[in-house]
């Protein structure tokens, strides 16, 4: 009971990195989101569940600056980012994974990791022209750090190799490395366990609570229970665009509107499966 005491404290005195605040989004006259508020906190993994076409990746979307709200406001870090382009949200410091795999497949493993680092780099026009010593050195450096993330997601063996060549679970941990060599502050997981067996499941969410032990902040949203109970600190639940309730696993398990909206009449299947088990 004490530690549980000192996990909660923890959990007040950490800053919000990211705040939703009355976030809605319309498809000529479909609510997609209906004034979702929804903060997070520095330092968590909080999972955003829901039933299917409740809203999830529209609110990724949102937030990464793919599509623009129809009202409300993404506030990052204390700065309003609401309608910034994707690239101007990514140097902020948010990277993110798509449901769908998006990489480069005829670039190798290594090439596909360097590219997520365009964001930091400091080389200007003419040092790329003239191909400028400083150019080398950075060239120089992005390798290795890229080697190094390469190796933290256990693609280390696989540098040279063709992206598209990779089996689909190892292409899963290329697309979260590139990602990851963007130094994002908050990483946004679609979906990342889609399409892998139960190996590779546990491999990629024990590398998650790596990434979160390394001071990122993970948001994702995951269809498989198990998984989202095992590996949360925070879940929120969509419905239909609309922010049912949020909390911990515990109290989003045993939550009446959560079974009733994403159980659907699969009731007794549903139950064990939101129960992890």
């Amino acid at each position: 009971m004490v530690g549980m005491g000192k996990k909660i404290a923890m959990s007040i005195k950490q800053p919000i990195l990211l705040e939703l605040k009355g976030l809605s989004k319309n498809f000529e006259g479909l609510k997609a989101l209906d004034k979702v508020d929804l903060t997070l906190k520095k330092g968590v993994i909080k999972a955003l569940i829901g039933p299917n076409g409740a809203g999830k990746t529209t609110l990724f979307n949102v937030v990464t600056g793919l599509i623009k709200p129809s009202a409300g406001q993404v506030i990052f870090l204390g700065m309003d980012i609401t309608g910034k382009k994707p690239f101007q949200i990514s140097k902020l410091g948010i990277a993110r994974t798509f449901q769908n795999i998006r990489l480069f497949n005829n670039l190798t493993v290594l090439e596909n990791v360097m590219i997520g680092a365009h964001n930091s780099t400091k080389a200007n026009f003419l040092a790329a022209l003239f191909r400028l010593p400083s150019l080398k050195e950075e060239e120089r450096k992005i390798k290795e750090k890229a080697c190094e993330i390469l190796d933290f997601v256990g693609l280390s063996h696989c540098l040279y190799l063709r992206a598209g060549s990779l089996p689909y679970g190892q292409q899963r941990l290329l697309e979260m490395a590139r990602a990851l060599a963007a130094k994002p502050q908050l990483l946004l997981l679609d979906e990342p366990t889609a399409g892998m067996n139960l190996t590779e499941t546990a491999e990629l969410t024990r590398i998650i609570k790596r990434v979160r032990d390394l001071g990122v902040t993970i948001f994702l949203v995951e269809h498989r229970m198990k998984v989202v109970m095992g590996i949360s600190d925070e879940v929120a639940v969509l419905d239909y665009g609309v922010k049912i309730t949020e909390g911990t696993p515990e109290e989003i398990r045993n939550d009446e509107r959560v079974i009733r909206a994403y159980l659907g009449e699969k009731r007794s299947y549903k139950e064990k499966e939101l129960a992890g088990s």
